[in-house]
């Protein structure tokens, strides 16, 4: 079964780190938190975003880009970035046992010194331009992490469950 890692570098918002690892939590994907933060971890707002699932999401923290890409060694990487030539989904994403997605802060983006250095791997999200700057961080960490458990056919993850008061029944 292949593992979808999400990796943050320096996430600004708590509520878009707490949004993404609520997703981490529903697919079972480990978050990886690189470089300084913008926030602390026990920050309200942070745990509000995440709500009850902090103990279900598998963490790791990593001091900088350089000792996060150490951890990585010969793992496969792609660079969630608007300014890639290649879109998600050319990608086949079901043919590693591991993966990682790496999304950069809010304000800035990855450096640009590391995307160069990685331009290969760089995956963009199609959208208009015109009319906005990027796409929320959160938002766009849920639609690459299900994009991947699609083409994986969603291994791991329950297509049906009923609930105690299922709404349906």
């Amino acid at each position: 079964m292949t593992i979808n890692h999400i990796v943050l570098f320096e996430p600004q918002i708590p509520a878009n780190t707490g949004n993404i690892a609520r997703t981490c939590a529903a697919t079972n994907s480990p978050l990886h938190l690189v470089g300084q933060l913008g926030f602390s971890t026990d920050d309200k707002h942070l745990k509000r975003a995440g709500l009850d699932y902090w103990n279900d999401v598998d963490i790791t923290y990593h001091d900088s880009l350089e000792a996060f890409m150490e951890y990585l060694g010969n793992r496969p990487i792609y660079l969630i970035t608007k300014f890639a030539n290649h879109t998600y989904d050319e990608v086949d994403l079901a043919k590693d046992e591991e993966q990682f997605f790496i999304f950069g802060k809010e304000t800035t983006g990855l450096p640009e010194e590391f995307m160069r250095e990685h331009e290969e791997s760089c995956l963009r999200l199609p959208m208009n331009d015109t009319h906005v700057r990027s796409l929320n961080l959160s938002n766009t960490a849920a639609i690459v992490v299900y994009e991947a458990l699609r083409q994986q056919q969603f291994k791991g993850l329950e297509l049906v469950h009923t609930y105690e008061h299922d709404k349906l029944k």
